[in-house]
């Protein structure tokens, strides 16, 4: 067997018949402190994944199962979105989407404060101002709510929808 070596520009080049034996050269960019950080990091990565799947706790997340993606609902049960719709000047109502770049702030934010919301309405308040300030091509809002479509499974398809209205809040002219 030949014996081969990388030379520094990558290109191999034949040396002496050896036992089978490969001599390679340092991988250039990576020293072995380097590789020995990011092997070790790796390794702490996988035992913090494996340890909260054990566990199977949402509470160590990102390092464990988000078990809201991890089985599916019972065939009869309830499948519940929130959301926010707005109304327009011009009489439209319209879904002002749960995003940072439509409204600035997240669906999960506005979930985590429902209870807060429907006991003051105005907190609305910062999602039509986001909303605005985003959307200024658009004609201005006059109402916004906070409501949830409530969607029932009838033997694992979906049944009927009831739109529920949780808050509602005046845009100040």
């Amino acid at each position: 067997m030949a014996e081969v070596e990388l030379a520094p520009a990558g290109r191999a080049r034949a040396g002496r018949v050896r036992a089978g034996r490969v001599r390679v050269g340092r991988v250039r960019g990576i020293s072995r402190a380097g590789l020995t950080w990011r092997v070790a990091l790796t390794l702490v990565g996988i035992a913090l994944l494996l340890n909260g799947s054990l566990r199977m706790s949402d509470d160590v997340w990102p390092f464990g199962p988000m078990s809201q993606y991890a089985f599916s609902p019972p065939a009869n049960d309830t499948i519940v979105i929130t959301r926010v719709e707005g109304r327009l000047t011009d009489g439209r109502r319209i879904d002002l989407p749960l995003t940072d770049g439509d409204v600035g702030i997240g669906r999960a934010e506005v979930e985590a404060r429902i209870p807060a919301i429907e006991a003051d309405p105005s907190l609305l308040g910062s999602i039509a101002d986001g909303w605005t300030s985003r959307h200024r091509d658009q004609p201005a809002l006059t109402q916004v709510w906070l409501v949830q479509d409530e969607t029932q499974l009838v033997r694992g398809r979906r049944g009927a929808t009831e739109l529920r209205e949780l808050a509602t809040w005046s845009v100040p002219r």
